[in-house]
């Protein structure tokens, strides 16, 4: 038998070998479990996020996005977020009611399934709220610029009345967190976007750092409250739908007005932990009185070990009094001018 020939046999004993030894599979994660066997939520999360509830019209046909598009545009973000207010565009200073030291968005896109994509809503397709129904509203609201989270409409009646200190939204009277960011749905705001789950048997609490909100789930109970019972929060119960966590909440008051939705809102929350970093959240939102039909959003709360810091808000707000006296001052320039 010549070198060649030997050479060849060693060859394919080799492969054979290779091919019989057994292979190194990837450990499946299985999710950490309390006591009861349900998958353990508990921890400080964080839902911030420079993906806006709407998609932009600089992705209008596009649901995802590389790599190379995503960090561009997250770079344009974090350069717009430092530039100096002096030199910045209409558009760039309306979040300029707070200091640029308190905005915290986060700097990515958000990242689900190995897709970066483009708008929170994931349903309808194109990445927008749907119409209203006729007399709610009318038009779809526009995306919020320049990759802004939906931050903007506050959760209270009478946005543009100064008579009152009620007449102005909750949040900046310091009785809810503005933008949903309590929920349900629990949205991502302009900063202090973190979470403490706590599970027990009976009850899930998720304390959120804006303001002072505390969400209750009952799951001890499969019905709701009487209808005549109105929560700011909604009445929320939940279930185990195997490993992921379903939230049904309904009996909201006339005071929470989540993108203009009636006190008949009716929202449905999935949380599934899919790693030891990552719940993946989804609401669907259902309220035929305001909505043409029903719409889902869909992203991560990411681990963290960043502490909830207490949200020193002040009820009733001390610049409440600067507010309506401003109003009171243009009323009066007005009647001069008349």
């Amino acid at each position: 038998m010549s070198v060649r020939q030997i050479a060849s046999v060693f060859a394919i004993v080799a492969v054979v070998t290779f091919a019989q030894a057994p292979q190194k599979t990837e450990k499946a994660w299985n999710a950490p479990r309390l006591p009861d066997g349900h998958p353990d939520l508990q921890g400080v999360w964080t839902n911030a996020t420079l993906t806006p509830l709407q998609r932009l019209p600089q992705f209008a046909s596009k649901p995802t996005v590389t790599e190379a598009e995503a960090k561009a545009f997250e770079q344009t973000q974090q350069e717009n977020a430092s530039a100096d207010k002096h030199g910045s565009t209409a558009e760039q200073d309306r979040d300029q009611a707070y200091n640029r030291l308190f905005i915290d968005r986060g700097s990515n896109l958000e990242r689900v399934d190995g897709q970066i994509r483009t708008s929170l809503i994931v349903d309808p397709p194109d990445g927008h709220v749907p119409p209203r129904v006729a007399g709610r509203g009318g038009a779809r609201r526009a995306p919020a610029p320049e990759g802004a989270a939906e931050e903007g409409a506050a959760r209270g009646l009478g946005i543009g009345r100064f008579d009152s200190v009620k007449d102005r939204p909750l949040g900046e009277r310091c009785l809810l967190g503005f933008g949903s960011t309590s929920g349900p749905p629990m949205m991502p705001v302009l900063y202090n976007n973190n979470y403490q789950i706590v599970q027990t048997p009976g009850t899930i609490m998720i304390l959120v750092e804006m303001v002072h909100d505390v969400r209750q789930i009952h799951m001890d109970r499969q019905t709701h409250l009487r209808p005549d019972v109105r929560q700011w929060l909604g009445d929320s119960i939940g279930h185990w739908e195997g490993d992921t966590l379903v939230v049904d909440t309904t009996n909201f008051t006339n005071n929470t007005h989540y993108q203009g939705a009636s006190s008949d809102l009716h929202v449905i929350e999935h949380f599934k932990r899919v790693d030891d970093h990552t719940i993946l959240y989804r609401f669907t939102i259902d309220d035929p009185k305001t909505f043409t039909r029903q719409w889902t959003a869909e992203y991560p709360f990411l681990a963290t070990n960043d502490r909830i810091f207490e949200y020193a808000c002040h009820e009733g707000n001390y610049a409440m009094p600067d507010i309506l006296g401003g109003a009171r001052s243009l009323e009066k320039e007005g009647t001069r001018q008349q």
